[in-house]
């Protein structure tokens, strides 16, 4: 795990690079035009090209090195920073939209390959805590960049801010580019490039069908992720609203406080689920990825309801903690996929989280308009926490048979073979995950909440 702190450093560099670039970009485009139309298209066009380049990325992920991809991502936004910070000041409009587009682009691309090439570099046993240690580097970058945003903008200027920005992805290129770690698994090193060629004749709803198909319990925890999008938005549009009702005087206060608050809570959670998982050497599966989701979503709701200052920030810390719970669960139970398909998965994940979350962007603040931020925030995250019911009895219902087909006491394990089909689905004695897997060319996945002891071990 040394060379993997290493990499975890540079991945919380740049992303406080783009947390600052957020925040500095944003504001740039409305200083620059002085238009709110403009920088809201900004931002339009950045959340498409999200929705967009998950796809493209899950493809590109599949056929093409992952080192390289990263390393390559990182500095073509730096690059693209410095064209911006040499243009003449009347070039500078249309430059912004482009960088829209590769920031949009290059930050996903990254994001899936270095998810997907986690179980390389640690070995599948460690990807858990690897997990925890990314989103934790990320939350404490999140505050950072949010926090000195305004001080580097204000004290140092736009050009300060993005020479910055450029320097931390220069920095996370750099770091990635020198440790020796191997990001794809070492048998499809040769023939992967064949073989995701022939997926790269199927269209992205293809593999979709396929998914729902071969594994309908992936493909139902991508959606929740996907309305989860839509409540994180909601809170997040909600969010001013609310603060200054509770203090017109004062309105960045209590939004100071929850995220503070909520990243603490996300740290907090990751560390426990690190130590907790080290110690057991098992990974919760589907349903503690439900049971998280539904607390998470009912925290955020608690958070709007007009309770004094310490039960919210309370709810938020909760929040934050089952956010942060439920993040690791999920994407360690997408690298359970094999290596030529994980990059498809991350992909099409990624996609779905950013259509949830820029759909929510736009009705939120339509309903807004009418409702209040507890009703709107209550009815997203209520959808959330509905689907997460769903899933939960569809699990209920789906290990009692599992459980009554093998004939044993519950804890052992049943296998189901359907032939025509090509699916096989099997149970863990955990009674937490269950492995949805395709003998025909579909989509394989592994158990998360399996001995993770007996995994593979890699050297990193």
């Amino acid at each position: 795990m040394g060379h993997f702190r290493l990499l975890v450093v540079g991945n919380g560099i740049s992303a406080y690079g783009s947390y600052l670039n957020m925040v500095a970009l944003n504001v740039f485009v409305y200083h620059v035009t002085g238009s709110a139309l403009t920088a809201g298209l900004f931002m339009a066009v950045r959340l498409v090209t999200n929705v967009l380049s998950g796809f493209v990325a899950g493809r590109l992920v599949s056929t093409r090195d992952r080192k390289r991809l990263m390393v390559g991502a990182d500095l073509t936004q730096a690059l693209a920073l410095v064209a911006l910070l040499l243009a003449p000041d009347g070039a500078r409009v249309g430059l912004l939209f482009g960088l829209a587009v590769i920031t949009g682009f290059c930050s996903t691309l990254s994001q899936v390959a270095l998810r997907s090439s986690v179980p390389e570099i640690v070995g599948a046993e460690h990807r858990a805590r690897a997990n925890g240690l990314l989103v934790t580097g990320r939350s404490l970058a999140m505050i950072a960049g949010f926090a000195s945003s305004g001080l580097v903008v204000a004290q140092l200027g736009y050009s300060a801010a993005f020479a910055l920005d450029a320097a931390t992805f220069v920095i996370s290129a750099t770091v990635l580019f020198l440790l020796p770690v191997r990001t794809r698994a070492a048998a499809e090193d040769g023939p992967a490039e064949a073989g995701a060629g022939q997926e790269e004749s199927g269209a992205a709803s293809g593999f979709a069908r396929m998914l729902l198909r071969t594994a309908p319990l992936l493909a139902v925890m991508i959606a929740v992720r996907a309305v989860d999008g839509l409540g994180s938005s909601s809170h997040n549009v909600a969010l001013p609203i609310y603060s200054d009702s509770l203090d017109p005087a004062h309105p960045a206060t209590f939004i100071s406080q929850f995220w503070a608050t909520w990243a603490i809570g996300n740290i907090v959670a990751q560390q426990l689920f690190g130590r907790v998982t080290k110690k057991t050497g098992r990974t919760p599966g589907e349903r503690a990825f439900a049971l998280g989701a539904c607390v998470m979503s009912a925290a955020f709701i608690v958070v709007f309801a007009g309770l004094p200052t310490i039960p919210a920030i309370i709810a938020a810390l909760v929040a934050g903690m089952a956010d942060g719970f439920t993040e690791i669960v999920y994407i360690s139970r997408l690298q359970a996929a094999p290596d030529a398909q994980r990059g498809r998965l991350f992909g099409l994940s990624a996609s779905a989280e950013n259509t949830g979350f820029g759909l929510g962007m736009i009705v939120s603040a339509a309903l807004l308009e009418t409702f209040s931020p507890l009703q709107v925030v209550a009815a997203f995250h209520g959808l959330a926490i509905a689907l997460c019911v769903a899933l939960l009895v569809l699990l209920l219902r789906r290990g009692g048979r599992l459980t009554r087909g093998a004939g044993g006491p519950a804890g052992g394990q049943g296998v189901r073979d359907v032939s025509a089909g090509g699916v096989s689905a099997g149970d863990a004695s955990a009674g937490d995950a269950s492995a949805d897997g395709a003998s025909a060319g579909g989509v394989s996945t592994g158990d998360t909440a399996t001995d993770v002891k007996t995994a593979e071990g890699r050297s990193s």
